[in-house]
């Protein structure tokens, strides 16, 4: 069975990042966070990947957009003295349920130390998951954008995207396309087109480490040519990213100042950067 409800006072919530869904990339920290939890709150389908933690906890489980609805339960019942895990896929923090629950508990005036405790349990996000998956894109910086729009306006994702593009960031795109949102892969294209070349590396990878995982790399001129979702993540390459075959190289800028042809002598290029 799972832990009983506290009896003096407010309970705990656990806001879990599980990873991209296999079992092995679930951190240690995590998996005993869902072991402690007597509840555990999740959209239906990432209840499904972590049902084999589950066994003899109650499960609060909803759809797509129903994230406002979780987050208050989620509360309500810690406030009720139980310990509960809100689970996200990633990090609980990257895109995830950690900052609604937060606002949610600001609304009604909670602060750290007034009795409900609250603990982020971080996990693997979606773009680390993705790069293993591609090689090494995003050794040097990066922006991740996410192009839903359901909460964010066009327009402010727009001049995002353009700001990286300016800026040379490697840039990783969340949420690149539904259903009901084509056109919005096909702006951001355009606008990092500006900045750069058609050769550019593009790495997209669906269902990262999940079944019916997929893993293609292409160039920005041809990456709509591509099978792209909601389950999508794209990582495209700055100016100096370049393939290896298959794999996505952003170089960190060691070449320009050691010779990477030869073996490093013991200590050669280590220390700070």
């Amino acid at each position: 069975m799972g832990p009983e409800p506290r009896q003096n006072g407010p309970g705990k919530i656990y806001l879990v990042g599980f990873g991209p869904g296999a079992a092995e990339h679930l951190t240690t920290r995590a998996a005993r966070a869902i072991r402690e939890s007597d509840v555990v709150v999740g959209y239906t389908t990432y209840i499904e990947l972590v049902k084999d933690f589950l066994v003899d906890k109650e499960v609060i489980q909803t759809g797509m957009q129903e994230e406002v609805g979780r987050a208050a339960r989620a509360v309500e019942m810690a406030r009720q003295g139980r310990t509960v895990s809100v689970i996200s896929s990633g990090d609980a923090g990257v895109y995830g349920m950690a900052g609604l629950v937060f606002e949610v508990l600001g609304e009604q005036g909670w602060k750290p130390g007034d009795g409900l405790e609250v603990e982020v349990v971080p996990g693997v996000t979606a773009l680390c998951s993705v790069a293993s998956l591609l090689g090494a894109p995003l050794v040097h910086d990066f922006a991740s954008i996410s192009l839903s729009d359901l909460l964010t306006p066009w327009e402010v994702i727009a001049e995002r995207i353009e700001a990286a593009a300016r800026a040379d960031y490697v840039i990783v795109l969340y949420n690149p396309k539904s259903g009901r949102r084509t056109r919005q892969i096909a702006e951001a294209q355009k606008i990092i087109s500006r900045y750069r070349a058609p050769a550019t590396p593009v790495g997209i990878v669906k269902s990262a480490y999940r079944q019916g995982q997929q893993v293609a790399v292409t160039d920005l001129a041809h990456m709509l040519d591509h099978d792209i979702g909601m389950l999508t993540t794209l990582i495209i390459g700055n100016s100096t990213t370049y393939r290896i075959g298959d794999l996505i190289v952003t170089p960190r800028g060691y070449k320009s100042k050691y010779d990477l042809s030869k073996t490093a002598r013991k200590g050669e290029g280590e220390g700070e950067l």
